[in-house]
């Protein structure tokens, strides 16, 4: 046997794990405490990947707050306070674009070059769109898409509050920003997507990062949602050329089609996944919190009856001043984002930083947790007690949240969809306990901790009891 014929595929692949491998300790001599387990390329993967949030938390406490781990082939560097916000928000020598590019490419199949030609101009688009200035112009459209699905779910029941607010949010929000009738149209139909999309939501994190191969239940729901959306483009698009009004989804599609016709569904996808994926989690938080706070739920129904009225069958319209009027429920959907935040926000080092005594490398992924910078009782008193009150101090008449609220991001790429989300969560939440008398059936639930990427899910089982008012 030849000496070549040793060299296998097989011992290249784990020739040059290795060397990476040292490559990465090498790199880390003047970097933040390293976890890196002793698997080449997987490091700390297996461990990381169980239970993100609970494995963050055991570092802080040994190795402070920041700290490498490495993992699948890459290195993460946490900040888990304070310091390092004005690096990441700030810095030149980090990129955002170059930390999101390959899990966007691995979730939604968009090539490199695509996505950065086009990807400002996206999010200038959609920030515009569902700016501060325009979101009112979605209230009435809201209000009416609720009170159809409130109407479907007749005078009583009893349901999972997962599939409650899904059951109300996800048709509200695709006839709004989509095309009314898209992908809802019979029972079947919304059956199966709401199974496609769910598989697709809750593996997304591990879809980002991992080949396809692994995770082959996900790879078929994603690929069934991109056949989805290239199975209806020809109706979007004639739906918006033909004297309707232009959704946020038909402007999307303009702009992509400036630069590419194929990569339309996967555009649609993702703005899919955006728009769905952490809005009903934080109305699921926020209906939990209130309904499982006696005195702050019975508040707020008295403030909805003093606005609006007391009879819960009329098909009531919401106006901004009503809004105004009731911002109580947004200071709950808030504090309900404070305590369950998504777990990071991502930049690429491109050029070595300094945070604290430690010298972050080039080529790390630096990641800044909100889940623990919101419970920091120097910005945040009492941080892990449910306080709508704390949000008084916030200047949302200027659309300014409270100080270290990093939950929608920072610097120059906040999600463009903020302001539309809070509309829609807190009309949802005003429409259900005006309409319903509302009781939950077993005890707030705590947040799994299984995944980084976007609003935690449940742990446990939490299901309403919904009577209509008389």
């Amino acid at each position: 046997m030849g000496i070549m014929e040793l060299f296998s595929p097989i011992a290249i692949a784990v020739l040059g794990s290795c060397v990476l491998f040292l490559f990465s300790r090498w790199k880390n001599l003047r970097g933040p405490p390293c976890i890196q387990g002793w698997i080449p390329w997987i490091g700390a993967g297996f461990e990381f990947g169980k239970a993100p949030l609970e494995f963050i938390e055991k570092a802080r406490i040994k190795y402070g707050p920041v700290f490498t781990v490495f993992a699948v082939g890459k290195r993460m560097t946490f900040v888990t306070e304070e310091e390092g916000i004005d690096v990441l928000l700030k810095s030149k020598h980090v990129d955002f674009e170059l930390a999101v590019q390959r899990p966007l490419y691995h979730t939604a199949w968009i090539p490199k070059n695509i996505f950065f030609a086009l990807h400002e101009k996206l999010y200038v688009l959609m920030k515009g769109k569902m700016g501060t200035f325009n979101t009112h112009h979605f209230t009435g459209q809201l209000t009416e898409e609720f009170h159809d699905q409130l109407e479907g779910l007749g005078t009583h029941g009893t349901m999972d509050l997962n599939d409650f607010v899904r059951y109300l949010l996800y048709p509200a929000t695709l006839n709004t920003l989509f095309m009314k009738g898209l992908f809802l149209t019979d029972k079947r139909k919304i059956k199966e997507f709401y199974q496609h999309f769910k598989t697709y939501d809750e593996g997304f994190e591990y879809g980002s990062q991992l080949p396809e191969w692994l995770l082959r239940n996900w790879s078929k729901s994603k690929r069934w949602l991109l056949a989805l959306f290239e199975k209806n483009i020809g109706d979007i698009k004639t739906h918006g050329s033909a004297g309707h009004s232009e959704t946020l989804l038909h402007a999307v599609l303009g702009m992509v089609e400036t630069e590419t016709r194929q990569h339309s569904p996967n555009y649609g996808l993702v703005m899919l996944w955006a728009s769905l994926a952490n809005a009903a989690p934080i109305a699921f938080w926020t209906l939990a919190y209130i309904l499982s706070h006696p005195d702050l739920h019975r508040t707020i129904v008295e403030s909805i009856s003093s606005v609006i009225g007391t009879a819960g069958k009329d098909k009531i319209q919401v106006s901004e001043d009503d809004l105004k009027k009731l911002l109580l429920i947004k200071w709950c959907i808030l504090e309900s984002i404070r305590l369950r935040a998504p777990g990071v926000i991502t930049r690429k080092v491109v050029k070595p930083v300094k945070i604290l005594n430690h010298t972050v490398p080039s080529g790390d992924l630096l990641m800044l947790s909100p889940f623990w910078l919101h419970r920091n009782p120097k910005y945040f008193p009492e941080p892990e007690s449910f306080k709508p009150e704390r949000w008084k101090e916030a200047n949302l008449d200027k659309y300014i949240f409270l100080d270290y609220f990093m939950a929608f991001g920072g610097g120059k790429f906040q999600c463009p969809g903020r302001w539309f989300a809070l509309l829609e969560i807190q009309l949802c939440i005003i429409l259900v306990l005006y309409k319903y008398e509302c009781s939950l059936l077993d005890p707030l639930p705590k947040q799994s901790s299984l995944h980084l990427v976007g609003v935690p899910q449940p742990a446990g089982k939490c299901r309403i009891e919904y009577k209509q008012r008389v």
